[in-house]
């Protein structure tokens, strides 16, 4: 199958950590280059920033990108992109008129309203993955803007006109069946890992305090990832030192997000055990696995890429109850999941498991358990191929010229 993953503003190629460069970039990087395992000739589109670089990049993973001109050069925040996808619809349009794909699959409101406006004229099926939702802003994050306003206005019409729509946690259901579209076509799919590059083995821990645990984080240093709340919690817990990872790019040093971050750390009297520091993607492995506990607490989390990396390598979790981390956290098992903005429910579950080596050793053997099961890149591409054979039109009877129509050996979309 011939398949267009658009991913406007996140280019699979961009190093982590940047602006607008995180969990989008890294699962469309993975989907891609899984499907192409899986024999697909697959091609991801997002805007050219650079107008000197190749239109056309053959990436490490097997898959292709093409970059389409759109807005001015140089990074273009997500948010800011909006004025130019006429543009970038319009190099859609052209690119798929020279190589029409089987099936587009948009990642984000504004990819897919671009695949949208440039498949107009032509027949092509379109699967969307919108990794989060204005409604979900509003309720998580208070924002009542006039902007995100209308963007849960565009969100509902490309819903409602989408051949499928797929959903990263389970909490989107809900929220798309209000907006309208059929339960039928809506199917919860997750971000995958690498079980090649994330698993469970044994580390060095490396110099520390004597009694002092460790706790990981990571993520974009953005507010609303919530380290602000992990910091809080440990206030409580004086025997534990935090070590937060930014992207492999992030520039630490004039960073606003963690220079806020080191004054609350300082405000709490723990600045002696916090450390936030550039972390090369190749070291992640090794940063999980070092760590006693990972914790996350966002403010909101549509997913939550880092958590399921975390737990493939067989380190317990601590979460803020709220999105993805709903479904990949089981309470009890694989983890605690906890109140979300409340770093006294934080400290207490990190204190209670940090006390307990036999149940943080279970819960962390379980959570590698639970993302061999469940979270391998090849059982999402497999769950994708699914919702795209369910998109694609049914076979036309009349082209067995009258034979009795052979099994077309679709399948139901996932659930």
């Amino acid at each position: 199958m011939r398949v267009a993953l658009v991913s406007a503003h996140a280019d699979p190629l961009s190093p982590l950590g940047g602006v607008d460069a995180g969990g989008q970039n890294a699962h469309v990087d993975a989907l891609a280059a899984a499907l192409t395992g899986r024999g697909h000739d697959v091609t991801v589109h997002t805007r050219c920033a650079d107008p000197t670089a190749p239109s056309d990049v053959q990436a490490p993973r097997g898959y292709r990108v093409s970059y389409v001109p759109a807005g001015p050069p140089g990074p273009v925040a997500k948010e800011a992109l909006v004025p130019h996808l006429g543009e970038f619809a319009d190099g859609l349009e052209r690119r798929w008129a020279a190589e029409r794909p089987d099936l587009v699959h948009a990642h984000y409101w504004t990819s897919a309203f671009a695949a949208q406006l440039a498949t107009r004229t032509h027949a092509v099926p379109t699967v969307v993955t919108f990794h989060t939702l204005a409604v979900a802003a509003r309720r998580y994050r208070g924002d009542r803007s006039a902007d995100t306003t209308a963007r849960g206005k565009v969100e509902k019409m490309i819903a409602r006109k989408a051949s499928r729509v797929i959903a990263t946690a389970s909490e989107d259901v809900v929220d798309l069946v209000r907006m309208g579209v059929p339960r039928r076509s809506i199917s919860v799919i997750p971000a995958g890992v690498d079980l090649g590059t994330f698993y469970p083995a044994p580390i060095a821990r490396g110099a520390r305090p004597a009694r002092r645990h460790r706790l990981a984080a990571a993520g974009r240093l953005v507010p609303r990832k919530g380290f602000d709340l992990a910091i809080a919690a440990l206030a409580a817990v004086p025997d534990a030192e935090l070590s937060i990872a930014a992207g492999p790019d992030a520039d630490v040093s004039a960073d606003p997000e963690a220079q806020r971050l080191t004054d609350l750390a300082r405000t709490h009297g723990v600045a002696d055990r916090v450390r936030i520091g550039r972390i090369p993607r190749e070291r992640m492995p090794d940063f999980w696995r070092a760590a006693d506990l990972a914790v996350f607490t966002p403010t909101y989390e549509p997913f939550g890429i880092s958590a399921i990396e975390s737990m493939a390598c067989g380190t317990p979790v601590v979460a803020s109850a709220v999105g993805g981390l709903l479904d990949t956290v089981i309470d009890g098992v694989t983890g605690v999941l906890v109140p979300r903005r409340s770093p006294a429910a934080v400290a207490e579950a990190v204190r209670r498991l940090l006390d307990d080596d036999g149940r943080r050793t279970g819960f962390g053997m379980s959570a590698a358990d639970r993302i061999r099961a469940r979270y391998s890149l090849d059982h999402i591409a497999l769950d994708t191929e699914r919702v795209y054979d369910a998109a694609l039109p049914e076979p036309d009877s009349d082209a067995s010229d009258g034979a009795d129509s052979a099994p077309t050996g679709r399948l139901d979309p996932v659930r």
